[in-house]
């Protein structure tokens, strides 16, 4: 029997406090003693009557097919005390025993890696401003670590790959999970670039307690956490506690005083978080701590897309635009959104980049799945997912339900 077997089988003892886990891993050389040790030998540690009931379950089955399904899906399996498990998560209380790793998990001690979190519930500015954020950081020599939920957290992930640089995403799934489902893009692009990295192995049943219990890998991977857009009760807000339990340094960028979705974030800049409105904010912490970070010039650090806004490009004809904005995929929202006004078509098309014209030549006709676009676009699923969150901004392109886009543009 593989020694992982045995690894895999105590972490799937459920109920079993992290002290108890501590302490039978101090009391005996390795799982596979503890699997073997006799029940008189377990009573004599401080076990309550669950801890010794599940100890006591010797089936190897459930362990076994779980291993089994790790070779099939090219899953790596590090354990606690493996040299590849990083030393910042082995040194916060209740660290997982096992990391299940899709990609290519870095020398992440070695380097600057902050967690970008927020709202799934993000407005424009949200998404805007987890996008730089993640650019920002990627481009300064820091990687991003994160949760790749809707909203803030994916947001920061495309902005690290489009920064050409790697990201780690941190599941609350199982392993082989993608959550959200339309996400698969861009958890592929993630791991083929970086890694995704889950305590839950191949096939775990998501439940109620899985994604909270995340944050604290989160946070504990990184050495400090940038908090963008969170309302007084949110994941994000989670986090956030755990970052301060462990040590880390935690920042947040302002929002508006009267949004819900900046309470907890701009509480937080109040009680003990640094403000920050860009990836420079953030990089003058570690510039003379990790090797490789560096200072950005203020057009280095800039997304493509942002170095000449179209007002500037088209000074001389200024055009009116009314936009609405609204926030993405509400799931309160009863009532049909409100859709910004058709804008020129050629006063569009001359302020956009190339690769929001790839995308705007792939919609060749109304209504077109997002799947479809990025086919016909040519780019990779996270550049387009990008480049069509900012032509939504913009008002180029507007959203329809399941995930069908639509050109929101005219003629004139």
């Amino acid at each position: 029997m593989s020694a992982l077997s045995y690894w895999i089988w105590l972490s799937e003892r459920k109920g079993l406090r992290p002290e108890t886990r501590e302490k039978l891993l101090d009391s005996f050389h390795d799982p596979q003693e503890i699997y073997f040790a006799s029940e008189q030998e377990l009573k004599a540690l401080p076990l309550s009557g669950a801890e010794l009931a599940t100890l006591l379950d010797k089936s190897l089955k459930a362990a076994q097919h779980i291993l089994d399904s790790c070779v099939r899906l090219g899953v790596h399996i590090h354990t606690i005390r493996d040299a590849a498990y990083p030393n910042r998560l082995r040194n916060i209380y209740d660290p997982p025993l096992l990391l299940y790793v899709l990609g290519r998990l870095p020398a992440i001690d070695d380097m600057a890696a902050i967690a970008v979190v927020g709202t799934r519930s993000a407005t424009p500015y949200g998404i805007k401003m987890g996008r730089r954020m993640g650019y920002e950081l990627t481009k300064g020599g820091a990687i991003v670590v994160s949760g790749l939920a809707e909203g803030v957290d994916s947001a920061a992930a495309q902005g690290a790959l489009r920064a050409g640089g790697s990201c780690i995403g941190v599941l609350g799934t199982g392993i082989d999970q993608v959550y959200p489902r339309f996400n698969q893009p861009l958890f592929e692009d993630v791991q083929t670039v970086g890694a995704l990295v889950s305590e839950y192995p191949p096939g775990a049943p998501i439940t109620k307690g899985t994604f909270p219990r995340r944050n604290r890998i989160l946070s504990g991977l990184s050495c400090g956490v940038v908090v963008i857009e969170a309302p007084e009760k949110s994941g994000a807000l989670i986090t956030a506690a755990r970052a301060l339990e462990q040590g880390r340094d935690l920042f947040a960028v302002p929002g508006n005083a009267d949004s819900p979705n900046c309470e907890g974030s701009n509480a937080l800049i109040k009680d003990c978080a640094k403000a920050v409105t860009g990836g420079a904010d953030v990089l003058c912490e570690y510039v003379h701590l990790y090797e490789g970070v560096r200072l950005l010039s203020g057009v280095e650090a800039r997304i493509p897309q942002e170095e000449e806004p179209v007002a500037d490009r088209k000074a001389e004809a200024p055009v009116k635009e009314e936009k609405t904005f609204f926030r993405f995929r509400s799931k309160r929202e009863t009532k049909p959104l409100p859709q910004p006004k058709a804008v020129p078509v050629r006063a569009v098309l001359e302020g956009l980049s190339e690769q929001q014209l790839k995308i705007v030549a792939a919609m060749t006709k109304p209504s077109m799945h997002i799947d479809e676009i990025i086919e016909n676009s040519g780019l990779s699923a996270a550049e387009a997912l990008s480049e069509m969150t900012m032509l939504e901004i913009e008002g180029v392109v507007r959203q329809e339900s399941g995930k069908y886009f639509s050109l929101n543009v005219s003629e004139s």
